[in-house]
């Protein structure tokens, strides 16, 4: 992808994004966008952050940390890890990441808030929630959920920001909302329980139910191949 191209993929996105939010009367700064660059080279993710994108949500440990040691000179970078998270990749993660999308068990938990440096400010994290109930998806339920916030929300070095979910794939707005709608849902009853936390994200929404998402509440939509095209995953 050239430069040009990809300085019109971020601009369509971007685009997509204010439109939803404003067929969903929402505010246009309501939601931001997660250029996700998994498997996507430096210069890629360099030129996306001259064009303004500051917030990155990677996969894969070594491959994000590789990219990181590049781009050390960009100012107001963030760094998201939004794929499933191995106890032996918690203290990598721990160290370079700003966010973290993917806690589903509190071991994972225990482990960032043992690991992050005391230097760094608290680690903002989601709570990832498998809304759809697949058995081959990552995410704590939501009969568990209550109990694993509380206990993130105990541990000094975590900050629980929101929610993470990965729905099912649908066709029909309708049916696209149904899990999203619950992950709100969710949300807003960790809010009633727990009404001193700093819970005011939902991180959902990607390139195929966007506007499902915006409809429901989403404040982080994750786009990867809408902003740097078909991933190579040969890559990883």
């Amino acid at each position: 992808m050239t430069d040009t191209m990809l300085s019109e993929s971020l601009t369509s996105a971007r685009e997509r994004l204010a439109a939803a939010l404003a067929a969903a009367a929402r505010p246009a700064d309501d939601a931001r966008l997660l250029a996700v660059s998994k498997t996507k080279p430096a210069h890629m993710v360099r030129e996306a952050w001259r064009l303004g994108q500051r917030e990155f949500g990677e996969n894969y440990v070594q491959e994000a940390l590789d990219k990181q040691a590049e781009l050390t000179d960009l100012e107001g970078i963030v760094w998201h890890f939004i794929g499933p998270l191995q106890a032996n990749k918690t203290r990598a993660v721990a160290e370079h990441f700003d966010w973290v999308h993917s806690i589903d068990r509190e071991r994972i938990a225990r482990r960032l808030n043992d690991q992050r440096p005391e230097r760094l400010e608290p680690l903002d994290v989601c709570l990832q929630v498998n809304a759809s109930g697949e058995v081959s998806k990552s995410g704590v339920g939501f009969d568990e959920l209550e109990s694993l916030a509380e206990t993130v929300l105990s541990l000094p070095r975590l900050r629980l920001r929101g929610l993470m979910t990965i729905p099912a794939p649908a066709q029909e707005l309708a049916r696209q909302r149904e899990p999203l709608a619950r992950l709100r849902q969710a949300l807003e009853a960790l809010r009633r329980r727990f009404p001193g936390a700093p819970l005011d994200t939902l991180s959902m929404g990607m390139s195929d139910d966007l506007e499902a998402a915006v409809l429901e509440g989403a404040t982080l939509v994750r786009l990867g191949t809408a902003i740097f095209g078909i991933r190579d995953t040969s890559r990883r």
